[in-house]
């Protein structure tokens, strides 16, 4: 897909662009930006959610094959809509039904803009040789996608495009398809913006009238004196006032904290107001809202930024072709998503110190509060609907009465950000076969009194009783937690010693482990004996993928959990950095080491499984992509897989024996053939 200046090279030397070229007029605007995207899905039940450029008039048809059709009206009832601009409505639909949906059935369905359907209005939402879109509503919960971390700038391809290739020659089939995609975390980098994206991300708000705000703290009045300042543009640090009190303010939120052992961020671009991150969800869920920005001007830069530009540009552009097809993937796959830091800023809630220096000024309280208003409505809402009804109460009044300038009231827009601050519900349960326990880990941590720059454990006390009674009876259970539970050790092991030099933000370090706490209770709710014996533990975070087979020692019935890792859809570990940690842990942890008995967790054993495709020896696979995992009848995995995003084949994780097995018989057949 192409945009005007998405991949603009040409000398420019300022940091604006003039949005009176942008044409504002509705009629020239699609009557749906986004979606439908398809959440969560019961039999009696059904979630989607959308995104017109008025509010619509909608009826959903449901035609289960071999069935009786459907036709249900949209009425109030069924979809709120939420006017978040002048020409943009979000549609919360929530549909019970009166005759249940059958299950391991194939239904076709449409949502009508009165005669036109999907196929008419949204076109590359539909498969080939298909009229309309359509959904599978499984049984059992055993073959599901996973998989976090999507950065559109990155220069991977979209995991998700790759999931949509392999679901297409299946389309028909409800028997081979996923029962869901989960995202684990980091849909969206909030706090990692391109100069390209930010630059749609201000022409979207323009052309679709996203309401503006009022700043407190910072060195602008409101969002559009922001969007005019010189340093808009790769330099958002400056706009906190320069007093020294700010300091560390702004390396959290602007500065991109130097990470040269794993990551590294540039947070120059944070978004800030509400509307840039409404704008930037609609650009990552949707290429329509591309089209709509395709004719605006690009900024002027200066030199040095126009360098950047230029390589975000190459990047960007493959995002965009890729988005048609993860588009289509959401409108054919049931849905689930849950936080992590990215969604909101990095290293969201690391620590109890971090959490005073970001939550007792306004400026950044704002920046957070506004990302997780964003998250509610555009991701959480459709985890777990009734939760929502007083947040959703206060942000329609909210949106409902801009002042002439259309800006929020900034005393409502507080009060809902406060709100959410301490709201306990984002984490979720789906009753399937297995159970799936979504765990929040961002917002009830476990904080160290003591120590408060020290990371906090990813859950508190009171959050893991929770838990422990989500899990009492169920014979095995599925839990996705945003960072592994189980990952490498060598890594861990620098993070442990880079915390307590004072360093635990520049090497990201949250890991269950990390909290000794937070780490016994969770091993203690496996051992118990009411809760499950089979364990699947999904993540993301990391930006590798991996997958480990984990005994808890020291039970009765020793429960079995596996340790499954993808990430990212699109992003990746830097290479080189990546081998050498796998190699240096696979020479000091192996289990003849020293070391490694002297770290040893006596009350686990942990074995790795092996990635097919690897080539010498490596535990971990770096690749963007997406996972997948198909489970037994006792919630075990039959096979562990990474699709690969490049259209390399895909990499199955297998345990060790067969693996070996495996590469003996590869080595073999190549020796052979020379």
């Amino acid at each position: 897909m192409q945009s005007g200046w998405l991949c603009y090279t040409g000398p420019v030397f300022v940091h604006q662009f003039d949005r009176s070229l942008i044409d504002t007029s509705p009629s020239s605007l699609p009557p749906v930006l986004a979606g439908p995207i398809l959440r969560r899905l019961e039999p009696g039940r059904l979630v989607l959610w959308l995104v017109g450029s008025a509010p619509l008039e909608l009826t959903l048809v449901l035609a289960p094959r071999g069935g009786t059709q459907q036709r249900l009206t949209l009425d109030a009832e069924r979809c709120r809509v939420l006017r978040i601009g002048v020409h943009a409505y979000i549609h919360l639909i929530d549909v019970t039904l009166d005759e249940p949906l059958p299950q391991d059935t194939v239904i076709d369905y449409d949502v009508l803009l009165g005669d036109a359907g999907v196929a008419q209005w949204a076109p590359h939402l539909v498969h080939q040789g298909a009229s309309m879109p359509n959904l599978v509503l499984k049984s059992r919960a055993d073959n599901l996608l996973y998989g976090s971390c999507r950065k559109p700038h990155h220069p991977s391809r979209d995991g998700l495009a790759r999931a949509d290739a392999l679901l297409a020659p299946h389309i028909n089939r409800a028997d081979e398809r996923p029962a869901m995609l989960i995202m684990c975390g980091d849909q969206v980098y909030v706090d990692d913006v391109a100069g390209p994206m930010l630059a749609a991300v201000h022409a979207l708000i323009h052309r679709l009238g996203l309401y503006a705000e009022c700043l407190e703290g910072a060195t602008v009045e409101d969002s559009e004196a922001l969007f005019a300042h010189p340093d808009n543009y790769y330099r958002r640090e400056k706009l906190l006032p320069a007093f020294k009190s700010n300091d560390d303010l702004r390396d959290k939120f602007f500065g991109g904290s130097e990470k040269p052992i794993f990551t590294t961020a540039n947070a120059h671009n944070h978004l800030v107001t509400l509307a840039e991150v409404m704008a930037m969800y609609l650009l990552v869920w949707s290429p329509l809202p591309w089209k709509v920005v395709q004719d605006a001007p690009p900024p002027r830069l200066d030199a040095k930024c126009t360098q950047r530009w230029e390589r975000e540009s190459a990047a960007m552009q493959g995002f965009c072709e890729d988005l048609p097809q993860a588009a289509r993937l959401l409108a054919h796959v049931q849905t689930m998503m849950i936080f992590d830091d990215h969604d909101v800023t990095d290293d969201w809630n690391l620590s109890a110190k971090w959490e005073k220096t970001a939550y007792e000024h306004p400026f950044s309280r704002r920046i957070v509060g506004n990302a997780l208003v964003a998250y509610m409505v555009f991701q959480a809402w459709g985890n777990r609907p009734d939760v929502f009804s007083t947040a959703l109460d206060d942000l329609d009044a909210l949106l409902a009465a801009p002042d002439a300038k259309g800006r929020l009231a900034p005393q409502p827009q507080d009060a809902l950000i406060r709100q959410l601050a301490v709201f306990n519900d984002w984490d979720y349960v789906l009753r399937t076969q297995p159970a799936i326990i979504v765990l929040d880990t961002r917002t009830r941590r476990w904080r160290n009194r003591r120590t408060p720059s020290h990371p906090s454990g990813l859950m508190d006390w009171e959050s893991l009783v929770e838990l422990q009674q989500e899990l009492l009876d169920e014979s095995a259970a599925v839990i996705v937690s945003a960072a592994p539970m189980f990952g490498v050790k060598l890594i861990e092991v620098v993070q442990r010693i880079a915390t307590f030099a004072g360093f635990a933000l520049t090497v990201d370090a949250e890991n269950w482990m990390a909290h000794r706490g937070a780490a016994n209770s969770m091993l203690n709710i496996f051992r118990h004996s009411r809760t499950p014996g089979n364990y699947v533990v999904l993540s993301g975070d990391v930006h590798y993928s991996s997958a480990y087979d984990v005994e808890v020692r020291d039970s009765d019935h020793p429960p079995h959990l596996w340790q499954i890792t993808s990430s990212g859809f699109k992003n990746e570990f830097p290479p080189r950095l990546l081998d050498w940690l796998d190699r240096g842990n696979r020479w000091l942890f192996s289990p003849r080491s020293p070391l490694n008995w002297l770290t040893r967790r006596r009350d686990l054993a942990i074995n790795p499984r092996l990635p097919d495709q690897r080539r010498h020896g490596e535990r971990v696979w770096n690749g963007a992509g997406v996972g997948q995992v198909w489970l037994d009848t006792q919630g075990r995995p039959l096979r562990i897989v990474q699709h690969n995003a490049d259209g390399r084949l895909s990499t199955e994780f297998l345990p060790s024996e067969q693996a070996e097995a495996a590469k003996g018989e590869v080595d073999a057949v190549e020796q052979t053939s020379v």
